[in-house]
């Protein structure tokens, strides 16, 4: 599994057409009200990866199988909904669970579709999400702050390094930021994650735009870049009308073809895709063999027996070595006998850092 991406905004903004388009499925009911969504839909996505069928053409693989990730749709958050407004904290439960937030922002004007606000402004929208977040985060951190401070006072260990973790976020939120923008010590970040806050997750902002500013997007969306860049957080610009005709067409050159006519690389969901493993830091690495080639992802910087854990925990509890490959050298030398041939294969052990696109094998002890 590559991550749980958990998608959010406001009503009408496009969330439900985009979460069908990119999990392919009706799933979620997509219609011109508030509040369709009734319950989170959940849809696995294969992460496109050029490199794995040409790894599974050099192994003569069998079948192929890419590295996957989860999208929730979480229905639309209103004005007030940390306060049980609209659908509140049923849905802002949800969020927690998740490894990131792709935030939808509605972009585009539109006399057939109503806007919740009446108007089409991005940045206002996002402050609206932003703040309810913030406020369910600091009602769900004060209420833990008072129990863990207590706690901490009778000299409790585990009160005290927690309540150092809690400290700063609470300044923060109090303050009117997101608690990902707390100074946390490098030594507490699992500390941090634990506390499960909307606000700490990785933050990308999708920009829904008509079909015709796909490509370049428009006014509105180049303000929500210009927020994203001043917060160091991800944006894309993408067409949720464009992914639902993409998600329609079964053959590789009819979409190939459709994405030209509109001046298009590629579809918006590469560029989500990206846009999260750039947000959480994660590699792809790959294992091939007559039966399959698989892609597999790990946070970047892991080593070797995390990567063979991410297969099997045996693989990790059992590490021996891991016989790598680095993906140029897999290509260039025609797959994995040409490799070791002319010895680009590396016995390496427990210490090495696995690299983006290596091609692997782990021996292990069961």
């Amino acid at each position: 599994m590559g991550f749980q991406c958990g998608i959010v905004g406001l009503p009408n903004v496009g969330k439900s057409t985009l979460f069908n388009a990119l999990t392919a499925t009706q799933a979620a009911e997509a219609s011109n009200y508030p509040f369709c969504t009734i319950e989170p839909n959940v849809g696995r996505v294969s992460v496109p990866d050029e490199r794995l069928g040409r790894i599974a053409a050099l192994a003569k693989s069998a079948k192929t199988i890419p590295t996957q990730l989860e999208f929730v749709d979480i229905a639309g958050l209103v004005r007030g909904a940390s306060k049980g407004e609209g659908l509140g904290n049923q849905f802002l439960a949800n969020i927690r669970e998740v490894d990131a937030v792709a935030h939808v922002v509605r972009c585009f004007e539109s006399g057939d579709i109503t806007h919740v606000e009446g108007t089409v402004d991005p940045i206002r929208d996002i402050e609206t999400i932003e703040t309810e977040l913030m406020l369910a985060d600091l009602d769900s951190l004060e209420k833990r702050a008072d129990k863990a401070e207590k706690q901490a006072k009778t000299g409790d260990k585990d009160a005290q390094a927690l309540m150092k973790v809690i400290a700063p976020a609470l300044a923060a939120l109090r303050e009117g930021k997101p608690a990902r923008t707390a100074a946390i010590p490098a030594e507490l970040k699992r500390e941090f994650r634990q506390l499960q806050l909307i606000t700490s997750k990785p933050l990308m902002y999708v920009c829904n735009v008509e079909e015709g500013a796909a490509a370049a997007g428009n006014a509105h969306s180049a303000k929500v870049l210009e927020r994203a860049r001043a917060e160091g957080a991800e944006a894309v610009v993408i067409s949720a009308a464009i992914e639902a005709e993409i998600a329609q067409l079964a053959d590789p050159e009819e979409k190939r073809a459709f994405l030209e006519s509109l001046d298009l690389a590629e579809p918006g969901l590469n560029k989500i895709i990206r846009a999260g493993y750039r947000l959480l830091g994660l590699i792809t690495f790959f294992t091939a063999g007559p039966k399959e080639s698989r892609a597999w992802t790990v946070p970047a910087g892991a080593r070797a027996p995390q990567a063979a854990g991410a297969i099997h925990t045996d693989f990790e509890r059992g590490f021996i070595r891991a016989e790598t490959i680095g993906y140029d050298d897999f290509l260039a030398c025609g797959g994995e006998q040409g490799a070791k041939d002319a010895g680009r294969m590396r016995a390496e052990g427990k210490d090495y850092v696995v690299r983006d696109g290596d091609v692997m094998l782990f021996r292990f002890n069961t």
